[in-house]
């Protein structure tokens, strides 16, 4: 027997010799669900499991693969691998080394809904400020939508009891299954091309995701964007989130939702109406009353006063002011009259003809006034004038002083 045992080291080579060179390990796609990962710095280690028994194996992908991941291994999601069966014989157990990791089954659609999400929000389709305003009140809506759905029929309902006589358009899309996407397309754009509705309704009972998926087709979350009227959506349930409720100007939970949020309740428009004239009839009782509060304190205030008496006075003051502007008056007149007759005065005491009088002369040779008497020479005809009448004169003799 001791001649046919082998050793532990050429077990696990042999072991090694038939994982590695079988041409079904080198290249193996494995699907199965991450029970646990670990990051490490060379790379990350983790454990795949077959959720319907308790087959597992042990992963790793190193550091320089995990950036071409599709996704990452996370504990609990369902992953399909790619890579090859390789076996260590330091502790003899054999692990897959991973090339590749893609989300599997319903991890690959949400992959594609995330990505698809973020090139949209990118590009700005899902931003409030490019939201259209809901109108008011409506008069013509259109509805896309199954006609063969109850979503149709609790449309219909709804809106026949919230806002009778509304004019209701339907424009019929498939609205589950491959064609679904193309019918929404092509519904929302005869909608456009009618030019009377003033909103658009599209709707669609709840279901499984599958069923949803149509509403976060591309294409269709385009045609909302582009569309001309306001959009609101009503798809599935409460719980359901499609990529046309983020691009519709409004999104309600169920069909039934958004027909009531697209109208307005008559009822309510009833109740408002009512409520508006009343706090209007209150405000003008209000108002009256309180016109009426300052007209009657006036109208004491003015027996209080007693208007003759206080004309009396007004009399009596203006003609207190019409005096006393009088004497203010003569007292400037008399003062102006006294400094004219001392201006005249002063003026008299300065005048050549006043000091001529007094029986002084002014003398003149060649029309100047002389000063000084050695400035005539013997001989000069000079011009004396007098206070009456002027002589002529020659000098005979200028006298020393």
């Amino acid at each position: 027997m001791l001649d046919q045992a082998i050793s532990v080291a050429g077990l696990t080579e042999y072991i090694q010799t038939l994982l590695e060179d079988d041409h079904h390990l080198r290249q193996i796609w494995v699907v199965g669900e991450v029970s646990s990962a670990n990051p490490h710095r060379s790379g990350m280690f983790f454990a795949l499991q077959d959720p319907d028994s308790q087959a597992m194996i042990n992963c790793v992908a190193w550091k320089s693969q995990l950036a071409k991941f599709a996704t990452l291994p996370e504990k609990g999601e369902q992953v399909i691998l790619l890579g090859s069966v390789k076996l260590y014989p330091g502790q003899g157990r054999y692990q897959l080394t991973a090339w590749q990791c893609f989300p599997a089954g319903e991890g690959l659609q949400a992959l594609r809904y995330r990505q698809l999400k973020q090139r949209l929000e990118t590009e700005g389709l899902f931003d409030p400020e490019v939201k259209q305003a809901l109108p008011v009140h409506p008069q013509t809506i259109a509805v896309v939508t199954s006609t063969n759905a109850a979503a149709w029929g609790d449309i219909q309902r709804t809106l026949l009891s919230r806002y009778p006589g509304l004019d209701v358009l339907l424009s019929p899309a498939v609205v589950q299954g491959l064609q679904a996407p193309k019918s929404i397309v092509t519904a929302i754009a005869r909608v456009v091309r009618d030019q009377r509705a003033e909103v658009l309704l599209l709707a669609r009972g709840g279901g499984a995701a599958e069923d949803l998926a149509c509403f976060n087709d591309e294409t269709v979350v385009r045609a909302i964007a582009t569309c001309p009227i306001p959009v609101i959506t009503g798809i599935g349930h409460e719980r359901d989130e499609s990529l046309c409720d983020l691009v519709a100007d409004y999104a309600a939970h169920t069909p039934t939702a958004a027909a009531a949020k697209v109208v307005p309740d008559l009822d309510e428009l009833y109740d408002d109406h009512r409520d508006r004239v009343l706090w209007l009839q209150t405000t003008v009782r209000q108002r009256l009353r309180q016109e009426a509060e300052v007209i009657e304190e006036l109208q004491a205030r003015l027996s209080r006063v007693k208007p003759d008496r206080l004309l009396v006075q007004e009399r009596q003051r203006l003609g207190w002011l019409r005096q006393s502007l009088i004497q203010q008056m003569r007292s400037r007149l008399s003062q102006a009259q006294q400094r004219q007759q001392l201006l005249q005065e002063k003026a008299s005491s300065l005048d050549p003809a006043a000091v001529l009088q007094r029986g002084y002369a002014v003398m003149r040779a060649e029309g100047e006034i002389v000063r000084q008497a050695v400035d005539l020479p013997v001989g000069q005809e000079v011009e004396v004038q007098l206070g009456q009448g002027k002589i002529r004169a020659v000098v005979s003799e200028v006298l020393p002083e």
